[in-house]
């Protein structure tokens, strides 16, 4: 079975997070996909890169989860989801998912 890089994982969780809780209207849904989204790329970005990169990671997702909040009151939901998934993405790609 071919492996989904931690970047694709990373920014699907946010991503299908939000469209999930929007579209069924179960906040508690949609931060369930978050949720393992998030718990399935820390596994990989430690397996990838090492505890401190996981780390940093991890704590960039929620930043980019609780980021997503304000900004879209200035630019809209689903461009400060897009938005905060390509960063996420892109930081991941960087950070593990390059090396392999």
């Amino acid at each position: 079975m071919a492996r989904v890089p931690s970047a694709v994982v990373a920014g699907a969780g946010l991503v299908g997070g939000y469209g999930v809780a929007r579209w069924t209207k179960k906040r508690q849904l949609g931060g369930a996909v978050l949720a393992v989204a998030g718990v399935t790329a820390a596994q990989q970005w430690r397996r990838q890169a090492g505890g401190k990169a996981a780390g940093a990671l991890s704590a960039a997702y929620v930043a980019a989860f609780a980021g997503s909040h304000p900004l879209a009151k200035k630019v809209g939901a689903w461009p400060s989801v897009l938005g905060v998934a390509g960063a996420v993405a892109l930081a991941s790609w960087a950070v593990a998912d390059r090396r392999g």
